[in-house]
């Protein structure tokens, strides 16, 4: 529910959590099941912003130069591994991310609509890796975990291989046309002011509290809305109600702010921790 709230949204999606969970058997399905063209990028030190956005060949027939697009050129990028690459690529991919464009010899080149990026990296890894500063981290709407599955659902993957038969068995539940359609609804969707009122609360909340260096920035606050809007369209609602709010506070907002890094009752207090505890602290709106 939350990687679609990302791409109603318009909203890219980072996924944090460990190899081996899933991310790109979902990547994939969604844009399977919504009729949307796929690309993956397996991003590594030695890449190039060329090796994404693309590049121009010399045709001796013509004797002209022709742009060869890059794997950027997709509605569904599935950036895999993306704090693996140098701060120079992971720019060029996230100024496609921003502008839904890309600039090469001089000619700027619109990106297929929808497009969406799915980023993923392992928490866990430090060796050989650079790390997305905070500016780059809030060009996300999101930020999600997977998580491992449970001991059932982990013995029904042993005995079915649902990474393969999860693809065969995917059919298209909308067309391309129809997720443009819901893109462009999402804005019309009705947020209270009451409930503006309440996302503001908690967003300066996060500015103030005494375990954040960095709250919420005003990108972030903008995020937030969106990301509730999509998820009352999602079900099948035209307002916003609080538990869209509630719902999406922490995936929005977490890697957006920065905790400090002294432990508090001789405990490490995570951001996702801290953001529960705004959300309990600040009064929902009747």
């Amino acid at each position: 529910m939350q990687a679609l709230v990302g791409l109603m949204s318009r909203g890219h999606l980072l996924i944090e959590d460990v190899p081996g969970v899933g991310k790109t058997v979902l990547a994939r399905v969604l844009a399977r099941s919504l009729e949307l063209t796929f690309t993956r990028i397996q991003l590594t030190p030695d890449m190039l912003p060329s090796d994404i956005v693309g590049v121009s060949i010399y045709d001796t027939n013509t004797s002209s130069f022709e742009f060869k697009r890059g794997p950027i050129f997709a509605n569904v990028v599935l950036a895999d591994e993306i704090n693996r690459t140098t701060p120079r690529t992971q720019s060029a991919l996230l100024e496609a991310m921003n502008e839904a464009q890309v600039s090469m010899d001089g000619r700027t080149m619109r990106l297929d609509q929808p497009f969406w990026v799915i980023a993923t990296q392992n928490p866990f890894e430090f060796e050989g890796t650079y790390f997305l500063p905070e500016n780059q981290l809030d060009r996300f709407a999101l930020r999600i975990r997977i998580g491992y599955p449970t001991r059932a659902v982990e013995a029904r993957i042993v005995r079915e291989e649902p990474s393969k038969s999860a693809l065969e068995a995917t059919e298209p539940v909308m067309s391309q046309a129809d997720v443009i359609a819901i893109q462009n609804r999402v804005p019309e969707i009705r947020v209270d002011d009451r409930l503006v009122d309440y996302a503001l609360d908690l967003v300066e909340a996060t500015r103030h509290h005494e375990h954040l260096e960095v709250g919420v920035s005003p990108r972030g606050t903008i995020a937030f809305i969106r990301c509730a809007q999509a998820a009352a369209i999602l079900e099948g609602r035209d307002y916003v109600v609080p538990d869209d709010l509630k719902a999406l506070f922490v995936p929005v907002c977490a890697h957006r702010v920065v905790s400090k890094s002294y432990l508090h009752d001789g405990h490490t207090v995570s951001a996702e921790q801290i953001l529960e505890e705004v959300l309990r602290g600040v009064t929902v709106p009747e």
